[in-house]
């Protein structure tokens, strides 16, 4: 199979609860949702031919010692294209692999962190998982229908855009109010990093 990937790039990760590790990302080009907010340019790309080529290219953007090895499969949507044979490859590599999903595609067995940021509640179909981060706010998608998932952490990230100040003030409100929430900012933004 081959792979539609957008980038692959070696920075920090800048916002949930991995923030401030050292990774690579793999942004996946393609999405099967068009969110009017998103912020992530995936169309385009370079095509991988096979899981080993798309591995190699990703320890060869680690450029680091083998140890703490960490990828993040991002999107566009992922799990579009990320399959088996694609984390047996990296775990080979000695990867450990966090993925951040829309939660509307069930992942392969083998995924170390699961991040799923939903964009509504219809067509869920990851409802367990490490992290659910949340955009915040979204009329299609209150925190509330949210919070009986079973997920380790919950995380509620304000919405990039003309509005953040506003986003942001009520997403701490919210998280204020509802304990159950952790705030997630956007840290990469601004540090002015990838």
């Amino acid at each position: 199979m081959g792979y539609a990937v957008k980038e692959i790039f070696k920075t920090l990760q800048g916002e949930g609860a991995q923030a401030g590790r050292p990774a690579v990302f793999c942004r996946f080009a393609g999405c099967n949702l068009a969110c009017s907010f998103c912020d992530t340019d995936f169309t385009g790309g370079e095509s991988h031919g096979s899981a080993p080529a798309l591995a190699d290219a990703i320890e060869q953007a680690w450029q680091g010692t083998p140890d703490h090895r960490f990828v993040v499969l991002t999107g566009g949507e992922p799990l579009l294209q990320v399959d088996a044979p694609l984390v047996d490859e990296l775990h080979a590599r000695r990867f450990e692999i966090a993925i951040e999903t829309n939660g509307m595609f069930d992942a392969p067995a083998g995924i170390d962190w699961l991040c799923v940021s939903p964009k509504s509640c219809d067509g869920l179909k990851l409802r367990r998982g490490d992290e659910l981060k949340l955009v915040y706010p979204q009329a299609e998608a209150p925190p509330e229908a949210f919070a009986q998932l079973d997920f380790r952490r919950f995380s509620l990230q304000p919405m990039d855009g003309p509005a953040v100040a506003d986003n942001t003030a009520r997403a701490v409100a919210y998280c204020l109010a509802h304990p159950q929430w952790q705030l997630s900012l956007q840290t990469h933004k601004y540090l002015g990093i990838r």
